[in-house]
């Protein structure tokens, strides 16, 4: 019998490789957000990050536990406007993006 991926580990291994993929995943977990879908958004950022950085050296970059990062963008967490954008501004510098809000 064969095996298949989930598809958080087609997304994440995707994004491990393709870096046009990796800056789509993460403008559409932004978009999510600023929408009002923030489960949806939060999903998308938890696997950019398992797939780029990692929540251990994210974690270090911006000052805050790995476990608090990852609770986070868990299901049930509530990210502080302040940490989610001490996050959201240190993946746009990783991933050497700008993001803008247009309306």
């Amino acid at each position: 019998m064969v095996k298949t991926k989930s598809f958080k580990e087609l997304v994440q291994s995707q994004a491990r490789t393709d870096k046009t993929f990796a800056e789509a995943l993460l403008r559409e977990g932004v978009d999510a957000m600023l929408s009002g879908d923030m489960e949806t958004g939060k999903t998308i950022l938890r696997d950019y990050i398992k797939a780029t950085v990692g929540f251990e050296k994210l974690g270090k970059a911006i000052d805050t536990p790995p476990k608090s990062l990852i609770r986070m963008f868990g299901p049930q967490g509530n990210p502080q406007a302040k940490n989610l954008f001490s996050v959201i501004g240190y993946l746009q510098k990783q991933a050497g993006l700008e993001l803008h809000v247009t309306g």
